[in-house]
């Protein structure tokens, strides 16, 4: 079959990669290059571990601060407040333990294989360099303060989540760039990352091409529908695309697509920071999140990269004090980090309020599917949803449960 395939991100180059190992031919449509938007932006991570929602409990006591510091962790710009004010809501419903316990459990599923379902694509692309399995460490100021986060961490132990306690003196052991700022450590041996996301995505959407995939550089403005199928995706500039299925992995602009198809779902666009020291003199061997701070490190080709910030704000321009304030973070966390040369970034997170993505068929169409909102965690989990939207195409068994990614749990 001819499947069109909207978007060139890390989810709509998995899934073009995986339908291609089924036989399919694959016309991607996009304005932009591939590994550019989230694909280029993010923090790299690739992480079994990275199960547990944005949403955490007791997280609504926190929610007032956050929004009252333009620079905190999570904020919303007040002219866009009443517009996000229902997905909040929706977010926090999610937020409560039972809620938090079956969502984990469901993005356990699809992390899970990340690595078996990324290995047979870099193969192919000839890039498996490009990823690397080091760990990451969750790191403390001291273990008494890691118990404010116990229950997170237990719970994605009883999901079968390898998390290793390390006491100051292995900590800095194994990363001596750490000595002085952080006492307690948890590490998750089974993490990974990439070392270039852009080039991860770069490389697996290029060797899509080389097996002949095409690539319209332009905007989907709708479809053509013959009773249950789509037959054509209509274009801002050009002509029909004609198509024997369609799978929608635009990203934060997939929202609209979606409802299209009769699939309206709450997808709001998280907007991410941050910042790449390209001077640093760190020498970090892991990926290392700092969780009392929400910083996400991660050193890359390109240099050490800072992320971990919410906005929403939707079009307004961007607000580079927030990735200033990343910065400002890595220097009080690294007193000896050299920032003389150092990179901003500012991109859009398609986000849905229970942090579960949209991986599934459109109810209205025998031959559409959905793959986007992945939030933070699209390259954790890019690679694995390629696989079961393949599957779903072939009219296979998936081999995850894709109940709880349903878009119609919207309805």
């Amino acid at each position: 079959m001819h499947i069109v395939v909207i978007g060139t991100g890390i989810v709509g180059a998995c899934t073009a990669a995986w339908l291609q190992r089924d036989g399919h031919a694959v016309t991607f449509v996009d304005p932009l290059d591939a590994g550019e938007a989230c694909s280029f932006g993010n923090a790299g991570s690739l992480s079994p571990s990275a199960c547990l929602p944005v949403g955490m409990p007791g997280m609504w006591k926190k929610v007032p601060r956050w929004l009252l510091d333009p620079l905190g962790p999570l904020t919303v710009r007040w002219a866009y407040a009443p517009l996000v004010a229902p997905w909040l809501l929706r977010m926090l419903h999610h937020s409560s333990r039972e809620e938090v316990t079956r969502i984990a459990t469901a993005l356990r599923a699809l992390l899970a294989p990340i690595f078996d379902c990324y290995d047979p694509l870099l193969v192919h692309a000839d890039a498996r360099e490009l990823v690397r399995r080091s760990g990451c460490l969750y790191v403390f100021s001291s273990r008494e303060t890691a118990a404010q986060w116990a229950w997170g961490m237990n719970l994605r132990r009883s999901l079968g989540v390898r998390m290793q306690d390390v006491e100051q003196d292995e900590l800095e052991s194994l990363e001596p760039d750490l000595k002085g700022r952080f006492r307690f450590g948890i590490l998750a041996p089974d993490n990974g990352s990439t070392s270039d996301p852009s080039a991860l995505v770069k490389a697996i959407y290029n060797r899509c091409i080389g097996d002949g995939a095409r690539h319209v550089r332009d905007r989907v403005r709708g479809f053509e529908r013959q009773g249950r199928r789509v037959t054509a995706v209509l274009l801002e500039q050009g002509e029909p695309l004609a198509a024997d299925g369609v799978v929608v992995a635009a990203g934060a602009w997939s929202g609209a697509l979606a409802t299209q198809l009769d699939s309206p779902v709450m997808l709001e666009t998280q907007r991410g920071y941050h910042v790449t020291v390209q001077s640093s003199n760190l020498a970090l061997r892991h990926t290392v999140m700092a969780v009392e701070h929400n910083l996400m490190v991660n050193p890359m080709a390109m240099g050490l990269r800072l992320a971990g910030t919410v906005e929403f704000a939707l079009k307004a321009p961007p607000n580079m004090a927030r990735a200033d304030a990343l910065l400002r973070q890595g220097q009080q966390l690294f007193p000896h980090l050299d920032t003389s040369s150092f990179t901003r970034w500012m991109g859009h997170r398609p986000c849905l309020p229970d942090s579960l993505p949209v991986v599934g068929p459109v109810r209205a169409a025998d031959n559409a599917w959905l793959a986007f909102g992945h939030g933070h965690m699209g390259m954790c989990m890019g690679a694995a949803t390629g696989r079961e939207i393949a599957h779903l195409v072939a009219g296979r068994p998936t081999q995850v449960d894709l109940t709880p990614f349903s878009p119609e749990r919207f309805r």
